[in-house]
């Protein structure tokens, strides 16, 4: 069978004036035609870098191919004038970034920057444009496609926006879809559904994939075969069986070996630490509101994005909160930071309530946050050891002659060499920014944690590498964890007490081992059945709807 797309001996190197690297390493791969080809490998490997010079977007002028070839067809895509690749991008090559945010314009609502290839590259009139906008928003589970049509990307949360992305992706009929961690910002049945629609498509359409993803359980029930990056190189390529079952390379064994299964762990064995009469957080029917749109013949509607949740955290637990994109997890995460305004309802933080001018200062000092989307969460112009260095003079508890030697060990913490210092986060993977973010975290000694998808965009490798860490940080200071994640094998295996939320609210809660084993709503058991499995023979998890919530 006559590849699609050859890639043959590639390599790419970073020139600078006084620095030459070579990125990309002789670096070799078929894809068929409506073939899914699995990416996998550690944050940094070059997966990105692999995919974004196969559509000429390098993310450096600095970079250049220094060696072999891309070939789509019979065509050099190397050597093509930018109005051919111009033409080629969206209509025959489509790409989901794994940053939403920085690929969403935040001056166009989601619609029109979806009508905007339908109409370039399909030659479709506004009203088809929009009708077939509304059809691919449904198809990517947007709640309300009419009215989501006429949103901007900063009034959805990330997993909203990474949806918005596939369905721009989509909207040209591509042949190539290139999909660059498409599901690592979405909730487990959500992930279902993307993955379902890909594969679907892939039926459909004829669509060939390349599918970049650090979770083995995507690659295992969705891929055809997988290839593994290592430093730039493919270090091993096979069918999905044979690779999973016998894997040759010393890091795709490692990989393998890290991967957080689901049936092998044993429930909740994060048993919580001693507990103490006064909780570190009580929430009190908490409710926090959003403006709504309104109009001049409509009256406007604030959004309710938690209604009534009441929950207590006591010290040295590590409570997983768990639901869907939009269920409120982040919404509660910011505030009981004190970052987002209370509606109505109460929080306090060790007893004294947060509105109080002293408790949000013992917050600042006492409360770290790895937020959602690291790219965002770190500021562009300031390197990692100013990041870090900012923190630590401002918590002033490290003398500023131990300061330059603090920072390298909290990049140790997180698994980055010490050389990433005076790198600043443009120059940064998804996963290794998301590592810095963790780092700051740890900075400041905290009390809490509160990690807000904080190992979705790392590697297999390197998320057991801050697992193990946010246990031994538990287990050894005593460490608060309030760990928000979509990954449910994860939560299963770390945390001690879980809790479920939809819609704002909170539907189910419990001992970990107890709610993973009996849970009482429909909506958790389709959570727990939606989740990847590594195993390539079991059927991938229709996703559900679970709209019906006992009381």
């Amino acid at each position: 069978m006559t590849p699609l797309l050859t890639v043959d001996t590639l390599s790419v190197t970073f020139e600078a004036e006084n620095e030459s690297r070579r990125l990309l390493r002789d670096v070799s791969l078929e894809l068929g035609p409506s073939e899914i080809l699995g990416l996998v490998g550690e944050s940094g490997s070059g997966k990105s870098l692999l995919c974004r010079t196969i559509i000429g977007l390098k993310p450096s002028p600095n970079m250049h191919i220094t060696g072999g070839d891309i070939r789509l067809g019979d065509t050099s895509i190397p050597g093509l004038p930018e109005r051919e690749m111009i033409n080629l991008r969206g209509r025959r090559i489509g790409m989901i970034f794994q940053n939403p945010t920085s690929h969403l314009n935040p001056l166009i609502r989601i619609g029109d920057q979806i009508c905007e290839g339908l109409r370039r590259h399909r030659g479709l009139s506004q009203a088809d444009a929009t009708k077939e906008a509304i059809n691919l928003l449904d198809q990517v589970g947007f709640p309300d496609p009419p009215r989501n049509f006429r949103s901007y990307a900063h009034e959805f949360s990330g997993g909203m926006r990474q949806r918005a992305m596939i369905a721009i992706a989509l909207a040209c009929d591509p042949e190539i879809l290139i999909a660059d961690e498409p599901t690592t910002a979405l909730d487990v049945t959500i992930q279902a559904q993307i993955l379902e629609l890909l594969v679907e498509l892939r039926r459909k359409r004829g669509l060939s994939i390349i599918l970049i993803t650090h979770d083995l359980g995507v690659v295992a029930q969705t891929c055809d075969r997988i290839a593994v990056m290592q430093e730039g190189r493919i270090v091993e390529t096979g069918e999905k069986r044979a690779l999973l079952s016998a894997p040759q390379h010393p890091y795709t064994q490692k990989m393998i070996a890290s991967h957080p299964s689901f049936e092998a762990k044993a429930a909740g064995t994060n048993a919580p630490a001693t507990i103490h009469p006064k909780p570190v957080y009580q929430i009190n029917d908490l409710e926090v509101r959003f403006p709504g749109t309104g109009g001049w013949f409509r009256k406007r509607e604030d959004f309710r994005a938690l209604a009534g949740v009441s929950l207590e955290i006591m010290p040295g637990e590590t409570v997983g909160i768990v639901g869907e994109s939009g269920s409120g997890k982040s919404t509660l995460a910011r505030t009981i930071m004190g970052l987002t305004p209370i509606a109505s309802g109460a929080v306090s933080y060790a007893g004294d309530p947060i509105t109080a001018t002293s408790t949000l200062t013992r917050i600042r000092h006492e409360v770290a946050m790895v937020f959602q989307d690291p790219y965002n969460a770190l500021n562009p112009r300031m390197t990692v050891a100013e990041t870090l260095r900012e923190v630590l003079l401002t918590q002033g508890e490290t003398p500023k002659s131990g300061i330059d030697a603090r920072c390298g060990e909290l990049l140790d913490m997180v698994g980055l060499d010490r050389s990433f210092l005076n790198r600043r986060p443009g120059s940064l993977s998804g996963g290794q920014c998301q590592r810095v973010g963790i780092a700051r975290a740890l900075a400041v000694n905290p009390n809490v944690i509160i990690a807000d998808e904080s190992v979705a965009a790392l590697d297999v490798t390197i998320q057991a590498q801050i697992i193990d860490l946010f246990r031994d940080l538990s287990d050894r200071l005593g460490l608060t964890l309030i760990f928000i994640a979509h990954d449910l094998a994860i939560v299963r295996d770390l945390c001690s007490r879980v809790v479920v939320m939809h819609h704002g609210r909170i539907v189910e809660t419990g001992p970990t081992a107890e709610v993973f084993a009996n849970p009482s709503q429909s909506y958790t058991a389709d959570l727990i059945a939606a989740i990847p499995n590594i195993d390539p023979d079991r059927p991938l998890a229709r996703a559900g709807h679970a709209t019906a919530i006992t009381k």
